[in-house]
């Protein structure tokens, strides 16, 4: 780990000591291997001025919720430094009366929820407080030894205590152990499986602490493991591990009470673990640190043939250590299990969201590797599954089960969107992060990979008329989000106008094979996918020349009413299997790529009209977009139609000749 202090980056904050904490603080969040997503918390001791003219003493501390690696001055509200340390010589108080008390100390009304060690901040007498749960160091305090091995590392600069439950206990244990400490020779206070402090009146120094201390630990690991601790090795995914991720990924749903995400890591890391002889053992001992278990639950599922029937062995062993350590006033959570290992192949990830898969990839990643650590320095011991267990259902977690939290329309589910790098597939994409989904975005142009900044987009360079690309493409989708819950089969091409008796062999073949053969293909591979889907839908874009035809369109209406057969037998063939087939029959939509302003100005001439009326030539006298067909074609994907398959929807402003 490097030292990322940078005083160019310090010259522009000048003397503000928020901005500097601000500072100190994502230099910390920039190292994944002192926190993970929201993990450890800063604070520096100041003072304010009252509306009354006096000063008083304040603690600003990282906010609940706030992310170091991104915190700004908003996410360090302030506290009375006072009132946390009177809150700090109560005898006991219970978590939700603590998180009560901290409200009430909070100076900003409008601020976040102070930290949940905001009252260890406050008893630690020094300006500057970091803490981390840094890897290396919990990696070691979880060995059988590692107590001793922390005290062989650092010696009298680090004081060392034993787990406690963060919060009250975990401020009053320090309160008591630090009573006649020489705060002036500790350079820090390692909480075993827990993480690490660091403290000092200058900023810096606290920082260079922290790194120091992390790197001694570090470094101490390095030298007790050889090359062959960590195993790597290859696997590549199979046609067949996708339909299997899918059917896990079904079931998984079904015990998580709404569709889920499902990611499937290959990586030479995951997979190098998943060969380990005794990885069932390992993956199921316990996290790298109890806070985890909020996020992933405190142990693997195990899967090897059939992960889907393997995943009743898993929730039958949470039950289990549910009834075992539940207590009175406690709720069961959800039996889905949040990370697993699939023998010789890799580590599988489930989530409600895509954010929250990535959080548990994130913690399963560095875990693997922490534990693979661990029983090289002699062996893997977390924490006993009754105070893992204390964690994963602590009270304030619970309390967050009885806040109603409302679920965007498509969270949890996968779209899919052929034709999706402009226009209506585009707005297609767009629609369906707008309400939660996951969108696999296919299009074979190059573009496409830049169109979409948003981490539930997984772009992928597709020739929909190419078999062996769309199988790609596929396995891709389904091992990154698990599965396939809608379709929306746009790709297509308007060809330039001939009339039959000239029409071009190539012009009429083109049409066909993007505009109609690869719509079927595309269906024809999903297909088994999609009867593993969550309310599974499919939409098919079709053209208002299907009802309606033009002269010199007999390529493109041909093809597209050919689409439209294929979607009403659709909907005959895959009803028995809850799959719905709709289409939606735009028509003049402008603001795709073909209609550039020098095609429509064209185009309004050959008419005599202007480009406004042109644009508006319908009954409505409205301008069509592509993002009003996306929300028809969400309207069809999503529950309002859930009794709706076989129809046809025009999306035109009204057309004469259709109505």
């Amino acid at each position: 780990m490097k030292n990322r202090w940078d005083e160019d980056r310090l010259a522009e904050i000048g003397d503000d000591e928020i901005a500097l904490r601000v500072f100190t603080s994502n230099l910390l969040g920039e190292e994944e291997n002192l926190v993970l997503h929201g993990g450890g918390n800063t604070s520096v001791k100041g003072e304010m001025k009252t509306i009354f003219g006096n000063n008083i003493k304040v603690l600003f501390i990282k906010g609940s919720g706030w992310d170091l690696r991104n915190i700004n001055a908003a996410g360090f509200p302030p506290v009375q430094l006072d009132y946390l340390l009177r809150l700090g010589e109560l005898e006991t108080l219970s978590d939700l009366e603590m998180m009560r008390q901290l409200r009430l100390a909070l100076l900003d009304p409008k601020g976040p929820t102070p930290s949940v060690e905001a009252i260890l901040h406050a008893l630690i007498p020094h300006r500057y407080v970091d803490h981390s749960h840094a890897d290396s160091i919990v990696t070691i305090s979880n060995t059988p030894n590692g107590q001793e091995l922390l005290k062989e590392i650092y010696g009298d600069e680090v004081l060392i205590l034993p787990y406690i439950m963060p919060g009250f206990m975990l401020a009053r244990q320090v309160a008591e152990a630090t009573k006649l400490a020489d705060w002036s020779a500790l350079k820090g206070i390692v909480l075993l499986h827990h993480g690490i402090f660091t403290f000092h009146e200058d900023a810096k120094i606290s920082y260079d602490n922290m790194i120091e201390l992390v790197v001694k630990a570090e470094d101490f690991v390095a030298s007790r493991i050889d090359s062959g601790s960590v195993i790597r090795a290859l696997y590549s995914v199979t046609d067949n591990d996708c339909l299997q991720l899918a059917a896990l990924r079904k079931s998984a749903g079904e015990l998580f009470g709404n569709p889920v995400l499902v990611r499937l890591d290959n990586s030479e890391l995951a997979a190098g673990f998943a060969s380990l002889p005794n990885v069932s053992d390992l993956a199921t001992r316990g996290p790298l640190t109890p806070d985890h278990t909020i996020y992933a639950k405190a142990f693997a599922a195990i899967f090897d043939k059939d992960p889907a029937a393997e995943l009743g062995d898993f929730e039958k062993a949470y039950q289990e250590y549910y009834a075992e350590h539940a207590k009175d006033g406690h709720q069961c959570l959800d039996l889905m299990p949040r990370y697993g290992v699939w023998n010789n192949k890799g580590m599988v990830y489930f989530a409600g969201n895509r954010k929250r898969l990535e959080i548990v990839e994130d913690i399963t990643q560095h875990t693997v590797l922490a534990i693979q650590h661990g029983e090289a320095l002699g062996g893997w011991k977390a924490l006993p599954r009754a105070e893992l267990f204390d964690v994963e259902y602590w009270e304030l977690e619970q309390a967050k089960l009885r806040i109603n939290t409302n679920r965007d329309e498509f969270e949890g589910k996968v779209a899919v969107v052929t034709g999706a790098a402009s226009g209506i597939g585009k707005a297609c994409v767009q629609e369906f992060l707008a309400r939660g989904a996951a969108v696999i975005a296919l299009d074979i142009d190059t573009q496409l990979i830049n169109q979409f900044s948003d981490g539930n987009v997984l772009a992928i360079k597709c020739d929909v008329t190419n078999v062996d690309s769309v199988g790609s493409s596929l396995k891709k989708g389904v091992q990154y989000f698990g599965g396939i819950d809608i379709l929306v089969s746009n790709a297509g091409h308007f060809p330039d106008s001939q009339k039959i008796e000239k029409m071009d062999d190539n012009s009429w073949e083109k049409s066909l094979e993007l505009n109609l053969s690869s719509h079927m293909r595309v269906m024809r591979a999903y297909l088994p996918f999609l009867r593993l889907g969550f309310d599974p839908a499919v939409v098919i874009v079709a053209s208002k020349n299907v009802p309606a035809p033009g002269p010199g369109a007999a390529a493109y209406s041909s093809a597209k009413a050919g689409l439209t057969q294929l979607a009403r037998v659709a909907a005959l063939e895959l009803g028995a299997s809850g799959i719905r087939v709709n289409a939606v029959h735009p028509n003049a939509v402008y603001d795709t790529a073909i209609w550039t302003e020098e095609v429509l100005a064209e185009r309004a001439e050959h008419y005599g009209l202007s480009i406004e009326d042109y644009k508006t030539a319908n009954v409505l006298k409205t301008e069509v977009r592509s993002a009003d067909v996306a929300k028809a074609v969400a309207l069809f994907a999503g529950g309002s139609l859930a009794k709706t398959t076989g129809s046809q929807l025009p999306v035109d402003g009204g057309n004469t000749r259709v109505i």
